[in-house]
């Protein structure tokens, strides 16, 4: 019934909680619509990753080490490392969204 309606209300509405509920769902739409543009931004960058990055990167959000992705991958420890940053540097890690990356990392794909 509700269907993304966030309040309802009985008639007659008082004007102050009407506004309090206007301004409640559009602070709510605001969050929403960064939390978009910011998954948007990150599967651009995702999309700007090769096979190989996109690989390591998938065993670096699933908590190995470099030397276990290395034996995962068929590789040594050293292109691991460098993929590894390449993979930082495309997705610009120092960035705030890639702290949220492993939560997002799921829904990415």
């Amino acid at each position: 019934m509700k269907a993304g309606a966030l309040e309802f209300f009985t008639k007659p509405v008082e004007g102050e909680k009407l506004l309090d509920a206007v301004a409640i769902a559009i602070a709510k739409s605001r969050k929403l619509n960064r939390e978009r543009a910011e998954l948007t931004e990150l599967r651009a960058r995702f999309e700007t990753l090769t096979p190989r990055e996109r690989g390591v990167l998938e065993l670096v959000v699933s908590g190995l080490l470099n030397k276990q992705i290395a034996v995962e991958i068929g590789t040594t420890e050293i292109a691991v490392k460098t993929h590894r940053g390449k993979v930082m540097r495309k997705m610009r890690a120092g960035s705030p969204s890639w702290c949220e990356w492993r939560h997002v990392w799921p829904r990415s794909r």
